[in-house]
């Protein structure tokens, strides 16, 4: 399943795991989970969710690691 971001693109071959080859937004990161935007603030205040940086005021996340977050989130669950 693709992700409606990734249709937007339109650019298929520019992509890494299923996920776009550039950072993403919050915007992007609230699709991708199908949350609220503002779940995605809230996951970065509490330090919960996908690691997040601050290009000067704009909250990005780097594509690898957010795979890294969905597979530790699967291996935690897998254990539980």
């Amino acid at each position: 399943m693709t992700p409606q971001i990734l249709q937007e693109t339109g650019s298929p071959a520019t992509l890494r795991s299923g996920l776009p080859d550039r950072y993403l937004t919050p915007d992007d990161i609230a699709e991708i989970f199908g949350v609220p935007v503002e779940t995605v603030y809230q996951w970065r205040k509490k330090r919960t969710g996908p690691l997040g940086f601050r290009v000067g005021k704009h909250l990005r996340y780097d594509p690898a690691d957010v795979r890294a977050y969905v597979t530790e989130r699967k291996s935690a669950d897998t254990a539980a």
